[in-house]
Formats: structure tokens, C-alpha cells, sequence
């Protein structure tokens, strides 16, 4: 049977990484918020699903814990980037994921014992244009 799902830690954050075709469920918002929650799920900062893709070596979307998508994730591409090696998806140290916000470069180290010691992610420039950046106000 193989392992339906991987946590990782980085940084203070935690995610559960899957491969959606392995499961036996939809993610859906409704299960990525069960899954996330910390009292009667496994409990994470998100989900990290590997899908396919045509521009990178692999595809990644995230989800926050409330079932929302986000773009990137720096902690989460290093767990994502562990996860592939790990469960032996690739046996690459440097490979090209896509995520909703863009290409990034992951790179990992690995020990004599080919264990993932550390990651690397090149993510890319920052913005901090206003235009790029969604905030939703509420006003009383």
C-alpha cells in the first residue's frame, strides 16, 4: 500500500504533501479544511499537491487550510521538493516545479545516505507593487 500522504515542518509551518491521483477522495475545500484541522484531522498550514504540467518538471498547487488556492509558498516548495525525493517521484536534486504563481527552481541536498539534509527554492522577485497585491477592506 503506498503512503497516502507525507508531512513535512519548515520554518514553522507545516503541510501535507499527496499525490491526488493516490487518493481515495477529491480534494476538495471540504477536505482540505478536514484535513487541515488540527483537532480531529492531521492538522497542517495546507495541502501540497503534485498534478502535471507541461511548462516544469512537476506541477504544484497549494491550499490553505480553509480550501482556498495560493500561489507560492517558500516553506512549502522546500517540504514539496523533499516529498518528491522522499516517496521517489524523482531522484533529481535540481528540478523546475509550477505553481499557480509562477516557475520556481528547487534544490536539494542529500547525504551519502541519500537523505534530504536541505532545500533550496529560487522563487523568484518579490513585488510589493499595490496593484499586485489583493487586500479586501472592511469598512464598518
Amino acid at each position: 500500500m503506498k503512503n497516502l500522504f507525507f508531512k513535512g515542518h519548515g520554518l514553522g509551518n507545516d503541510y501535507i504533501a499527496v499525490t491526488p491521483a493516490n487518493l481515495t477522495f477529491k480534494l476538495t475545500p471540504r477536505t482540505i479544511r478536514a484535513l487541515c484541522d488540527r483537532n480531529w484531522g492531521i492538522g497542517s498550514d495546507g495541502i501540497l499537491a503534485l498534478v502535471p504540467s507541461k511548462k516544469a518538471d512537476f506541477g504544484l498547487r497549494i491550499y490553505n487550510p480553509d480550501g482556498s488556492e495560493a500561489e507560492k509558498s517558500g516553506n512549502g516548495l522546500r517540504i514539496f521538493g523533499c516529498y518528491l525525493y522522499h516517496t521517489k517521484v524523482t531522484k533529481k536534486k535540481q528540478f523546475t516545479v509550477e505553481t499557480k504563481g509562477g516557475l520556481v527552481e528547487i534544490q536539494l541536498e542529500v547525504n551519502t545516505k541519500g537523505e534530504v539534509t536541505g532545500a533550496t527554492v529560487q522563487m523568484g522577485k518579490a513585488s510589493f507593487q499595490p496593484i499586485t497585491l489583493p487586500c479586501t477592506l472592511r469598512v464598518p
